[in-house]
């Protein structure tokens, strides 16, 4: 069967004046919130100067809004506390990277969008459906450069898997199992504790972590999938699934040592073993023995995985059907050690397997032959996290502006919208318990 794809977003006409306009330096930018993915971006751009600079910074807490600067020498006049002042002066760079928490991401896009700024933005778009197709009205609107950071999408070993896919290696893709190992402990820091643990104050579990996911399946398989179901709860970080003795605080609890989810364990073993990075970089950004045991014991960092106001779930199945019959099952569970995805991808002459995300193994009936690629020993570009993926987005990402070449952004406004929407239509799945048919109305 002939694989269909997304139509492209950009005219060769647009194409040709996007080039005709494009910086002739590296690509300035404005990182709005200098949280860890806003830093992680800006740290990128220290490692590929010709293509991006960072020259202005938004960014409410001091800390981590001084440490911007110091790195990148920000100008004090490039410096604001809040986004809206930084819309107020005008466009003060070339783009703008809004990493700020998902319930603002519409608002800084429809400011700066007006503002003439290409724009880079953190995944997921926003909470609801309506608001990413306001997002995405707003930049066809202005016709600027516009990709949301699906980074899973420009990892050397997803173009190695999408090379392999559509050469026809493994003929038509039929079906794809895929698992997001999420890890209990990264689930009990962004999703029972952190900022993702409750879905007023941030958004679904599947849309906050698992996008990337439903959205890399739809690259991969390349058709427009027609009908989902989904299954999940939350089934294990909750009251009556606390022990008996435990304390509400980690660092009071007599349990510590026996408790595979204790905070003072799991961030005082990073401090003694300098992993001075994400995530103990969230809970104490000074990485200082006194002030880690100080957010822990008042901090939301520090509280009983059983005693928390999350409400995500910590498990769900994901199952989607494609155009022309094609199907993917899709597992997110925080019980195992985390790691890379485990996918298999089963074709009608052969398959594609890998359990960490970088090793992929091709099958082919005909031969009755296995192939070993390892993508990180093939002298791909690494760069950043996500098996790097952030440093290829970033480069993608200013590329296509510089060299006036939009095809290189393989997550704008018709991929995104297209995985957004699945991503919405799972979870009215999951809480109706019903099978929901896609609208395709991007």
């Amino acid at each position: 069967m002939k694989k269909k794809t997304h139509p492209a977003t950009t005219s060769k006409r647009a194409a040709k004046a996007a080039k005709s306009k494009a910086p002739t330096g590296p690509l300035t930018f404005l990182v709005v919130g200098a949280g860890g993915r806003g830093f992680a971006y800006a740290n990128l751009a220290l490692k590929m100067p010709t293509l991006a600079k960072v020259v202005a910074v938004a960014e409410p807490r001091d800390f981590h809004r001084e440490k911007m600067v110091r790195k990148h020498g920000i100008a004090p006049e490039l410096v604001f506390r809040d986004w809206r002042d930084a819309a107020k002066r005008g466009r003060v760079a070339d783009a703008v990277a809004i990493c700020t928490q998902d319930a603002k991401h519409e608002e800084c896009v429809m400011a700066f969008a007006k503002l003439g700024y290409h724009i880079l933005l953190e995944k997921p778009m926003a909470p609801t459906a309506a608001a990413c197709r306001r997002i995405v009205d707003e930049v066809r609107k202005y016709g600027k450069t516009f990709a949301v950071c699906h980074v899973l999408r420009y990892t050397p070993y997803t173009r190695a898997v999408k090379a392999l896919v559509d050469s026809g290696r493994i003929g038509d893709v039929v079906s794809v199992d895929h698992v997001e190992p999420v890890g209990f402990w990264h689930q009990a820091h962004s999703y029972v504790r952190g900022n993702w643990r409750n879905e007023k104050e941030s958004s679904f579990m599947l849309l906050a972590k698992s996008c990337h996911d439903i959205d890399w399946l739809s690259y991969i398989v390349g058709r427009r999938c027609l009908r989902v179901s989904s299954f999940g709860s939350l089934y294990y970080f909750k009251p009556e699934n606390r022990p008996e003795g435990a304390s509400d605080r980690c660092m009071d609890c007599a349990l510590s040592k026996k408790c595979p989810y204790s905070a003072k364990e799991f961030y005082f073993r990073k401090l003694r073993n300098k992993e001075l990075c994400w995530p103990l970089d969230v809970v104490d950004p000074t990485f200082r023995r006194a002030n880690l045991a100080k957010a822990l014991r008042e901090g939301p960092y520090g509280r009983c995985v059983f005693a928390c106001d999350n409400d995500v779930v910590d498990h769900q199945v994901v199952n989607l059907e494609y155009e022309g019959g094609a199907t993917a099952s899709f597992t997110m569970t925080a019980f195992n050690k985390g790691g890379g995805r485990m996918t298999r991808i089963f074709g009608t002459r052969g398959t594609i397997e890998s359990d960490d995300s970088s090793v992929i193994r091709v099958y082919d009936f005909l031969t009755r032959k296995t192939e070993t690629i390892d993508t990180k020993a093939s002298g791909a570009d690494m760069d950043g996290g996500h098996g790097g993926g952030d440093g290829g987005l970033l480069r993608a990402f200013c590329r296509a502006i510089v060299e006036g070449r939009p095809e290189l952004i393989v997550s704008g406004t018709d991929a995104t919208i297209e995985s957004h929407l699945t991503t919405f239509a799972a979870e009215k799945a999951r809480r109706t318990g019903r099978v929901v048919k896609m609208g395709h109305t991007p």
